[in-house]
């Protein structure tokens, strides 16, 4: 969120996501049930500052740090909020008045506030506590979208690597030096950031999954999740098994630096001047990659996050709970918090940005990198490809043998293709159906290969069918126009 972005949402007014408070000398009484009522129904935006007829008035500058430590003590309160929840306030300057903006994401938990349960529609905030139905719609809904809630009872401090917490501390610390993580204890730690829970309809408490992940010991997340693993693979030279593999069953934490140290190992760096700022343009885009490949992964499925390195492409895949299908627009979309608690997490200790931003992140640095525009496609597997071009080549060694194939692949006509259609040119040079050129592209989406791949090819007649009085039979099968195959 910046300047221009808040402006533009202040003046679209309020709405199930979006509250403005007054809070010019001291907090509204009624905040905490907003901030309660954001986290249980889908989050949203609350700005402090502005009335509700859209005018800013702003923080009086006496009473802004005391407004701001009230506001985040009271959200570390289980008397005031159950369970707790940490949120940030950024501060914006608009017609020369403070506002404090903080975006609330949807939890993946039921909150109090008070005691009592709130929800969230277009009219305000709606106390739900004696509403039996709701309350218990409420629960089932958190319960069956989030299995990152899930409760090991039996699972204590013993069954967590000690050394995390500190090495959480050290991280939140450089985000913020008064971050109240710093003077917990592990167990307060747990409950702030929601890892340790109780079911009130069971009566269980204890770690949740998300906690585990976060700070298991390998015996402890292997014994909760026997399926959990993240693939790291290098396919390049053997394309039919790989050239490096990182086979990764740690905690989430440790699984982000090992991610991103084999990328490192095997993809350039790339410098970009941005502002007076340099940055390394390679580990903005896969800090982003990496990220969502572990936060907003659905666990309870059995299939293993994949972070694959090819020729021409680096894909990553995790199993997803999808709320739409199909490619999507990095600009017109509305993101969804697969794993809140864990989202929260790595946004506090400095791992992730806003919910939405690492697709747009990722769009704008991909082009400063390849020249390309990645690809976000959402089903059961959730992929995301980035094309690479010879800035992007694999390090070291290979690099130089790669760059030459690379260029020599994309000589004439190829020369105009993105690397997913240079693959199928490649591929078809014998005739191929459109499920074996899914499958070697490693993509589920079939619209999006026949509609953005395929269809291209063909009507520039680079790439031909066998039957073409018949494109829709299922006998079709795909070859390279015999002037460009080698």
């Amino acid at each position: 969120m910046d300047a221009h972005q808040l402006k533009q949402l202040i003046r679209k007014g309020e709405g199930q996501t979006v509250e403005f408070k007054e809070a010019h000398t001291k907090l509204n009484r009624d905040v905490f049930e907003t901030v309660c009522a954001f986290l249980n129904r889908f989050g949203g935006h609350l700005v402090l500052g502005v009335r509700d007829d859209y005018q800013i008035v702003g923080i009086s500058p006496d009473h802004k740090e005391k407004i701001r430590k009230e506001f985040t003590s009271l959200m570390n309160n289980p008397d005031k909020l159950s369970p707790m929840f940490y949120l940030s306030i950024e501060e914006f300057i608009l017609e020369e008045k403070t506002v404090f903006y903080i975006y609330v994401p949807e939890s993946s938990q039921v909150h109090r506030c008070n005691g009592k349960i709130y929800e969230r529609n277009e009219d305000g905030d709606f106390n739900i506590t004696d509403q039996t139905t709701q309350v218990a719609a409420l629960y089932a809904r958190k319960l069956h979208t989030y299995s990152e809630n899930r409760i090991f009872p039996f699972a204590d401090l013993d069954d967590l690597e000690h050394a995390l917490f500190q090495k959480v501390r050290n991280l939140v610390a450089f985000q913020r030096p008064d971050h109240p993580w710093l003077q917990m204890s592990e167990m307060d730690i747990l409950k702030s950031a929601g890892l340790y829970l109780k079911d009130v309809t069971s009566g269980k408490e204890g770690v949740t999954l998300a906690g585990i992940l976060l700070f298991g010991k390998e015996q402890t997340i292997l014994s909760a999740l026997p399926h959990y693993k993240t693939d790291a693979i290098l396919r390049r030279k053997n394309i039919d098994r790989y050239d490096d593999r990182d086979d990764i069953r740690v905690n989430l934490l440790d699984s982000y630096e090992r991610l991103m140290g084999f990328i490192r190992k095997h993809l350039n760096d790339s410098f970009y001047l941005e502002g007076d700022q340099r940055i390394n343009v390679r580990d903005k885009i896969f800090r982003e990659i990496v990220s969502n490949l572990l936060v907003h992964r659905e666990y309870s499925h059995p299939f293993p996050a994949k972070l694959v390195i090819e020729k021409d492409r680096v894909y990553a895949e995790n199993s997803n709970k999808p709320h739409q299908l199909g490619t999507i627009d990095p600009y017109d979309f509305s993101p969804y918090p697969k794993n809140p608690t864990i989202a929260k997490f790595f946004n506090e200790i400095g791992r992730v940005d806003e919910l939405g931003s690492g697709v747009r992140n990722t769009t704008k640095y991909t082009k400063i990198y390849s020249g390309a525009t990645p690809l976000f496609i959402e089903g059961d597997i959730f992929q995301t490809i980035i094309p690479l071009t010879s800035s992007g080549e694999v390090s070291g060694e290979d690099s130089g043998e790669d760059s030459g194939e690379a260029k020599e692949t994309t000589s004439g006509y190829l020369a105009t293709l993105n690397p997913s259609q240079v693959r199928v040119m490649e591929f078809c040079h014998t005739p191929r159906t459109r499920q074996e050129i899914q499958t070697h592209l490693a993509i589920t989406s079939s619209r999006y290969v026949r509609e953005q791949i395929l269809r291209p090819l063909i009507e520039k007649q680079l790439l031909l069918m066998t039957l073409p009085d018949k494109p829709t039979s299922p006998k079709q099968t795909y070859y390279t126009h015999p002037t460009l195959v080698k």
